[in-house]
């Protein structure tokens, strides 16, 4: 099996050197990742410039871009063959609910469904980080499953693993995306100049947090697994909107 592995916490960081490491036991494994951390990028794409690629001693590849850069690089020419299955991660802290927007662990995996591959986004739903091993297990049995028995549609899987030993895990559940309050007031600063700088807010609390949801699943202390989709039409309202038209 052929894995590229990607994240978005850079390609120095703790959980991708890990996972690739674990996943190694699975197949042949490549990294490409940003050369920096690039948390809360999304799916962004950068156009207004070249991006470089550079090997790392570790024979890691990173990219002077956003996660979504690295795999869609990957994915178009620096990888060849391609990959079987794109996995990115391990992040460090969870991506949950309205988090999904926003990650760049998650569009990192998002950019390989698009383009036909199979994907998991791996998050380990801590401020702390002390069971890494907990989260690679998991993305090593879900790679392993995969291999036996493929889905045989697009797959995109958001997983979070509390960051709990692995035999203190309570088990998998296949979850919704909960939701969470409007993020905090965004914070002013002076800078040394005298100018009003200003710090994005924390993110909200969890609002809609119940049974099956991605935040509770992991608060009662079991890996989330949610499939998700790229399709942002809401078809229930076309109708609406048809109607709201003339149309």
């Amino acid at each position: 099996m052929r894995i590229l592995v990607s994240n978005d916490d850079g390609y120095f960081s703790p959980g991708i050197a890990l996972l690739a490491e674990r996943l190694a036991r699975l197949g042949e494994v490549t990294v490409v990742a940003p050369e920096r951390d690039r948390s809360g990028a999304s799916n962004s794409l950068t156009l207004d410039r070249p991006l470089q690629v550079r090997r790392a001693a570790n024979g890691f590849r990173y990219v002077n871009g956003t996660p979504t850069d690295c795999v869609h690089l990957a994915l178009t020419g620096l990888v060849d063959p391609p990959p079987d299955i794109v996995v990115s991660g391990i992040n460090f802290g969870a991506n949950m609910g309205d988090d999904t927007i926003y990650s760049g662990t998650v569009a990192a995996a998002t950019e390989g469904y698009l383009f036909g591959v199979p994907s998991i986004a791996v998050s380990l739903a801590s401020k702390v980080g002390a069971h890494f091993e907990t989260a690679a297990a998991i993305a090593v049995q879900m790679v392993e499953r995969f291999g036996r028995a493929p889905i045989r549609e697009p797959l995109l899987l958001n997983i979070n693993v509390p960051d709990i030993a692995l035999a203190a895990l309570g088990g998998i559940e296949v979850t919704r995306l909960g939701r969470r309050h409007r993020a905090e007031p965004v914070v002013q600063m002076q800078t040394p100049r005298g100018e009003t700088a200003y710090w994005i807010g924390a993110a909200g609390g969890e609002q809609d947090a119940g049974p099956g949801t991605d935040f509770h699943t992991v608060a009662a202390g079991r890996v989330s697994v949610t499939p998700l989709q790229i399709d942002l039409t809401l078809h229930p309202q076309l109708a609406l909107v048809r109607e709201w038209l003339g149309k």
